[in-house]
């Protein structure tokens, strides 16, 4: 009788593990971060692609015609400028997830630092008489430590002034133009689409594709795209914009986008 106990209920902890392993739960979407941000902290790759990015942006620059007409470079800040791959990392460790009150205390820091080549790119584009404007959809309350963060690392035009910050809207459509009615906007930094177009923004995967081709003239020429594995709009295409999807069914939304071989 002993024996046959012990045996269910060696049978029973089985079943359960295997139920755990079958299911994701907040902890397994959580986790899922683990190789984007390794890949941003630790893929020599990575770091390439991002020189490159800036690499080409720079040539694009030395190639524009003189001119007497005021420019300027349009930048987002977040894994564009500024490395925040330690803020993710410490929620993994820790197994917490995130949330607004952990991103404004890592904010309150002014500890992040340059994406591989960022600083100096835009510190030689200062150089040539180009004026930068940061647009981020960082909250307006994370202007001043934001500011201590571009100081520290040394950013051109690290004033209030040319920092436009999330006001409203999430669309950085208006802040772009608010720029383009004072200056010539020849370069656009970004990781996600929605920072070079409003065209993009809210759109399928389909959609998404279809605008990018529409423009693909422009890619490594006026718009300089970052890349970034660990989150964006890209990620919100994927889920069709649902919010408050469980893990199990952000889980079957990814298996359901996943692109077999033809004829399968």
């Amino acid at each position: 009788m002993k024996k046959l106990l012990l045996s269910c209920t060696f049978i029973l902890m089985i079943s359960m593990l295997v139920a755990q392993n079958n299911t994701c739960t907040d902890s397994c979407e959580f986790k899922m971060k683990e190789y984007p941000i390794l890949f941003q902290q630790r893929a020599a790759e990575y770091r390439a692609l991002c020189y490159q990015a800036f690499n080409l942006a720079a040539l694009r620059l030395s190639m524009l015609p003189k001119t007497n007409t005021r420019r300027a470079i349009i930048t987002d800040l977040d894994e564009t400028i500024l490395d925040n791959s330690y803020q993710q990392a410490e929620l993994i460790v820790n197994n917490q997830p995130y949330t607004g009150k952990s991103w404004k205390e890592w904010t309150d820091k002014s500890a992040a630092t340059g994406v591989p080549g960022a600083v100096e790119f835009l510190q030689k584009a200062k150089q040539k008489g180009i004026t930068i404007f940061y647009i981020s959809n960082r909250d307006t309350t994370e202007v001043k430590s934001t500011l201590l963060n571009l100081q520290k690392l040394k950013l051109p035009n690290a004033d209030a002034a040319h920092m436009l910050f999330l006001s409203g809207t999430s669309s950085k459509e208006a802040r772009r133009q608010l720029v383009m009615k004072k200056y010539n906007v020849v370069m656009l930094l970004g990781d996600n689409l929605n920072d070079f177009m409003q065209a993009f923004e809210k759109k399928n995967i389909t959609d998404r594709f279809a605008e990018t081709d529409k423009v693909k003239a422009e890619w490594g020429k006026k718009f300089i795209v970052i890349p970034n594995a660990a989150y964006g709009e890209w990620e919100n295409a994927i889920y069709d914009y649902e919010r408050n999807l469980s893990p199990e069914q952000k889980e079957a939304k990814r298996k359901e986008k996943i692109i077999l071989p033809p004829g399968e």
